[in-house]
């Protein structure tokens, strides 16, 4: 190529890099389900300034009852919600359209979830199958979405079988999450009841799922596996264990669906006396580091990761920045962090050191009643 030409394609792609970095710092929306109490309204809209790191309250609500986990679907359109209502033996997940320029949320529908205390949902990578989690029951259950964006009637309803040496929290199954593999093709269920993460063939075209071979992995007795994640190389993946206050890896085959064991790592000091769980767990989009919270300790533990290996090493433990961190998230651009203290009634913005994957807390908090899940619209 002439040199005029190499000079010509080396402007274009710095100007495609300079795009991408705007399109990353460009004020974005952010939701925070809540549980419904101390005053909460449902669903709160927040705008985030990544460049700044700041949280805007729009005034925005949504009325959701114990909006306990959200998903947006991969279009941006639509917004889901388990609504973990204990109140009735059977919950529901509901439905929102998404206002592209305010993020403001309009009531769609709700349908059953086919069983009680519903506490997670997922959409599949194509948006056709909305996949939740009832905890009261130990099932799940996949829900078709329609053009619309709104809830169909289940196709798929599978019911969980075993139980743990707990007796106070492990008497029958309690499916806690559902997580859809990097290539769309099985779907993991933590199961705390059964200290297990089953999986299941998913067909979105069908919404079908089938129990897969093996049908699941098991953790350590008494840990209760809780949420679960992939690394971006789809080749590991992690446990978060609530009551083993630990992280579980694993080496992930893909064309099977299968997971093999790895080590285990605790998320809390070696000298913590009090009482602890573990709950939530994810990956910075580069791979490099994973994060888990701890409600007790109060904490949010950082973990260098090796990609090749999936060992885990410790980084950092820092102040969730309140009470009982139930949930947390990753801005898209991997430099801030935002956790959800339910107990605590706020949100707290941490920034994300690039090199270390190091927390440091901004000053930036604001205050949400009983927050329990955070979700970025991209």
């Amino acid at each position: 190529m002439p040199a005029a030409g190499r000079r010509l394609l080396v402007c274009a792609l710095l100007l495609v890099v300079a795009g991408v970095a705007q399109a990353q710092e460009h004020p974005m929306v952010v939701y925070f389900g809540t549980y419904s109490q101390r005053g909460s309204q449902g669903i709160y809209v927040y705008r985030f300034d990544p460049a700044a790191g700041t949280l805007t309250d729009t005034g925005l609500r949504a009325a959701a009852n114990n909006a306990s986990y959200l998903a947006i679907h991969p279009s941006g359109r639509f917004l889901y919600c388990a609504n973990e209502d204990w109140s009735h033996p059977m919950g529901q997940a509901s439905a929102f359209a998404v206002d592209a320029a305010t993020g403001a949320l309009t009531f769609l529908d709700s349908v059953s979830s086919h069983g009680g205390g519903p506490c997670y949902v997922t959409l599949d990578h194509s948006g056709r199958e909305l996949v939740v989690a009832n905890y009261g029951t130990g099932s799940i259950a996949a829900l078709p979405i329609a053009a619309d964006g709104g809830l169909g009637e289940a196709t798929a309803v599978v019911q969980h079988h075993g139980s743990g040496p707990n007796k106070q929290r492990q008497e029958h199954p309690h499916a806690h999450s559902v997580t859809i593999d990097p290539g769309n093709r099985f779907v993991f269920a933590c199961d705390l009841g059964c200290d297990r993460i089953f999986g299941y063939h998913l067909d979105p075209n069908g919404g079908t799922l089938a129990p897969n071979d093996p049908p699941s992995v098991s953790v350590a007795p008494g840990t209760g596996p809780r949420h679960f994640a992939f690394h971006p190389n789809g080749r590991l993946a992690w446990v978060v264990n609530e009551m083993g206050n630990s992280v579980t890896g694993f080496r992930y085959d893909a064309e099977h669906g299968a997971l093999t064991a790895l080590d285990t790592i605790s998320t809390l000091p070696f000298d913590f006396t009090g009482h602890s769980t573990a709950a939530d767990i994810h990956l910075r989009s580069d791979g490099r580091f994973l994060y888990a919270s701890n409600r007790g300790d109060d904490s949010l533990v950082v973990f260098a990761v090796d990609g090749d290996s999936g060992h885990l090493t410790f980084v950092q433990r820092v102040s969730s920045g309140g009470k009982t961190p139930r949930n947390f998230a990753i801005d898209p651009s991997g430099k801030w962090l935002l956790a959800a203290n339910q107990d605590g009634d706020n949100v707290v913005v941490f920034k994300v050191d690039a090199d270390s994957g190091q927390l440091t807390p901004t000053g930036q908090t604001v205050k949400v009643p009983a927050p329990v899940c955070i979700k970025f619209l991209p």
